[in-house]
């Protein structure tokens, strides 16, 4: 425990978090304890529960993420009361982190007021919508229905009971969901901003302030309870990838780059995974890149980009692969170069990925060992989780390493995920030093105490076709 609140004090107050999440209510600090996958084991599918089981496990990490996370956020950035107001299919994009996994839209309309108390416990309602398992208490209308006892509530019953309830708590406070940066804290839409700023009228509205830090800060921080479920889903992602770089599905001087995307994207679906956007896969060829039909050929430098969903968990991964030509054994060693500067690259990152400093200087930090070991590359890493393109710092842009304003000058915390996302361009001989660029993307988690680990590993060697 004197470790842990060390960082507490040097990192600042989210950081104690780290505490909270690691020694809450269901322990968890060896969750995500991590494991050393030997480097020539090969990665196996990791089969899905069935969707009751995944929504029995989803539901219990909604009810932690409330209890735990969300009442010490309230506490440090001093919010008292926080509302989000939406309507069915025009969610806040907090919503889907505070509903079960059964909950697939906004029910009408679906105002969520959560109300921090003195002795720090937050008190939930829902107005419209349902308990969501039982995390909020959900009111309903006291008019008679034709099929029920009673109605839902709709329209200005629902923003005078909205108007009672906040004169009732009397909050000090409150937190609407409007931000010109970050779109997670910016879920308020034009239209119902209007409608909730009428039902509070002037002097609640007084008490409104900006906190995007609470929305943004939510979704970002992951429990440890997930990570043994996130490892088998980024380990199923390595064994789909390494099956689509293989003879298994390429045979070189047939097989179109077109083909192996929809391989990928139709495996995985058969799995019970979905994707969250399209398998990308392309070719460098002695510093040429082929349009997107093309067919592989021998001597190929394969790459995708392959994102997966499971259980509301994204994964973003960039693999290589190369497809040997006649007698080779193995990726030519200029490849193999370009492919260690990559992994070295991430080796410095990971380094620099100290809690309590900004994606900022994370990448400038990174970037002046980068050129001052003589490689060639650019860092463009983002946080992970609840989305693909999560909530929290972003560690450069693939197109600007100068720095990302905004979005770059949050703070990196204890208890995220993050892909690892850059490439080192390498001149290679056997291309008649025709430049390669290795593009790598792989999970990787902070954990409690802000420590670096690979959810599953990182690829250090070439998928080969033969």
């Amino acid at each position: 425990m004197t470790h842990l609140a060390h960082r507490m004090r040097r990192f600042g107050g989210t950081v104690a978090l780290a505490l909270a999440l690691a020694y809450g209510p269901a322990g968890g600090l060896t969750a995500q304890k991590p494991v050393r996958i030997p480097d020539d084991a090969p990665a196996q599918i990791q089969p899905l529960p069935t969707l009751r089981e995944q929504a029995v496990e989803q539901q219990e990490w909604l009810e932690l993420r409330i209890r735990r996370v969300l009442p010490k956020l309230m506490a440090e950035y001093d919010v008292r009361m926080w509302i989000l107001s939406m309507r069915e299919y025009a969610e806040d994009p907090v919503f889907w982190s505070i509903t079960s996994p059964t909950t697939f839209a906004a029910r009408r309309r679906s105002i969520y007021v959560f109300t921090r108390r003195d002795d720090g416990t937050v008190e939930r309602l829902a107005l419209g919508g349902t308990s969501q398992g039982g995390v909020f208490e959900a009111y309903r209308s006291t008019r008679p229905a034709p099929t029920q006892p009673t109605a839902e509530l709709v329209g200005n019953e629902q923003w005078r009971l909205l108007r009672e309830l906040v004169e009732d708590r009397d909050p000090e406070n409150i937190v609407l969901n409007i931000d010109p940066d970050w779109a997670f804290s910016d879920g308020l839409h034009a239209g119902e901003r209007e409608a909730l700023e009428e039902a509070l009228g002037p002097e609640l509205l007084s008490r409104v302030k900006r906190e995007p830090r609470l929305a943004m800060n939510y979704i970002a921080l992951r429990l440890p309870e997930m990570m043994p479920r996130y490892r088998k889903i980024q380990e199923t992602v390595h064994a789909v990838i390494s099956q689509a770089f293989s003879n298994a599905v390429i045979t070189p001087g047939e097989t179109t780059i077109e083909d192996v995307e929809w391989w990928m994207r139709q495996r995985v679906r058969d799995l019970g995974y979905t994707v969250w956007f399209q398998a990308n896969v392309d070719v460098q060829r002695a510093g040429e890149v082929p349009p997107s039909g093309a067919v592989i050929e021998r001597g190929d430098l394969l790459w995708t980009d392959f994102g997966v969903v499971a259980l509301n968990l994204h994964t973003d991964t960039q693999h290589l692969g190369y497809v040997l030509k006649e007698g080779e054994t193995g990726a030519p060693a200029g490849l193999q170069q370009c492919l260690a500067n990559s992994n070295r690259l991430q080796d410095m990152l990971m380094e620099h990925m100290e809690p309590g400093l900004s994606g900022n200087t994370i990448l400038a930090n990174t970037l002046a060992q980068m050129r001052a070991e003589g490689i060639n590359g650019t860092v463009y890493t983002h946080p992970i989780g609840d989305h693909g393109h999560g909530a929290g710092p972003l560690i450069g842009r693939w197109d600007g390493q100068e720095g990302v304003p905004v979005r770059g000058d949050a703070i990196l915390l204890p208890s995220t995920w993050h892909s690892i996302e850059l490439q080192a361009t390498t001149p290679i001989p056997e291309w008649g030093d025709k430049p390669a660029s290795c593009r790598q993307e792989e999970e990787a988690y902070l954990d409690t105490e802000g420590e670096r680990h690979w959810v599953f590993r990182r690829q250090d060697r070439f998928h080969l076709v033969w």
